[in-house]
């Protein structure tokens, strides 16, 4: 009898302890959590983006069907301002939740569209004209294409974002020196690049080819983060990232969609991003118009290379090269 009571005595004992320990563990993972977080947004002290924000509340994409999301990604320039508002960066990230691939479109900059009310303009100047909704219009207009939610990032943060994200840097062969225009000197050759440095490298276009080369540069910079992103090491770093995050990034994704896609990303981790340039090679010339030089495009060519690169064909819409002129 008395051993049995021994046992029992001994068995809640151990389940005290143990309960005493999660309970430290949860405490710990707490105190961790909020204190990364705050880090983060420590970190964002300079962003500008949420002052913004509220012009961008109206966004009328519709309800993403059959899986298929569209994301308009926008990199606000507030760091320069060198384009009065207008976003540099201009790309549609396309994802697939049946079979979990990720596809990025970029839209160059200087496309010669129709911006809904305000006739022929560059594509990126629908942005200062309208925020996110009115590049959401344009782009439907022009190439039929529905994008569902929009994400802008201020590229104050984009450094800041890249070194947690990537804290040993990221990898890249750069083909001759890149100074101009960056405030930095990136030497040729394989670089291993820091949050700053990349932002240079992706912004960088006095070359030959020119804006040609940056919308390439962007994507293969994507392309990697996404790779350091979906690595278990950044588990550790998601606080601060989220806390950073909060400021340098505004999105109208909805939690439940950041989750699905998040958990598509991790599950298809080995999965690259395959892209595709807006205009395709082959399909444009320069233009010189009131609204300054422009690429007037063949708009059936590139529609159909764009529905065909979405439904997975390779034969008319694998264009990840770029071309000087046509």
């Amino acid at each position: 009898m008395k051993r049995q009571q021994f046992k029992k005595r001994k068995k809640r004992k151990w389940l005290g302890i143990s309960f005493l320990l999660i309970a430290l563990l949860i405490g710990i993972g707490v105190f961790y959590w909020v204190d990364q977080y705050k880090q983060g947004q420590t970190l964002a002290s300079d962003s500008t983006l949420k002052e913004q924000s509220a012009e961008f509340d109206l966004f009328e994409g519709p309800e993403p069907q059959y899986g298929e999301i569209n994301v308009l990604l926008l990199g606000s320039d507030a760091r320069a301002n060198e384009n009065g508002g207008r976003s540099d960066t201009l790309m549609v990230a396309h994802y697939s939740q049946k079979t979990g691939a990720l596809k990025l479109i970029s839209i160059m900059r200087d496309t010669y569209v129709e911006i809904p009310g305000y006739g022929k303009q560059k594509m990126n100047a629908a942005f200062s004209l309208g925020g996110p909704e009115l590049v959401r219009q344009t782009i439907k207009e022009n190439f039929g294409l529905d994008v569902h939610y929009y994400t802008i990032v201020d590229f104050n943060g984009f450094p800041k974002l890249v070194d947690i994200l990537a804290p040993d840097g990221i990898e890249v062969d750069i083909p001759y020196k890149m100074e101009h225009g960056i405030g930095m000197t990136l030497q040729p050759g394989q670089q291993t690049l820091h949050g700053e440095e990349l932002l240079g490298y992706v912004r960088f276009r006095h070359d030959r080819k020119s804006d040609f080369g940056r919308v390439e540069r962007q994507q293969e910079a994507l392309s990697k983060l996404k790779e350091e992103a979906v690595g278990m090491h950044n588990i550790m770093n998601l606080p601060k990232l989220l806390g950073a995050a909060e400021a340098y990034i505004d999105t109208n994704v909805d939690k439940m969609t950041m989750l699905s896609i998040g958990k598509g990303l991790l599950d298809k981790k080995s999965s690259g991003i395959e892209t595709l340039r807006i205009p395709v090679d082959s399909s444009f010339r320069d233009l010189e118009t009131n609204v300054g030089d422009v690429l007037d495009i063949d708009f059936q060519q590139n529609i159909d290379a764009l529905n065909a690169f979405l439904k997975g064909s390779n034969e008319t819409a694998e264009n990840t090269s770029t071309s000087d002129e046509q």
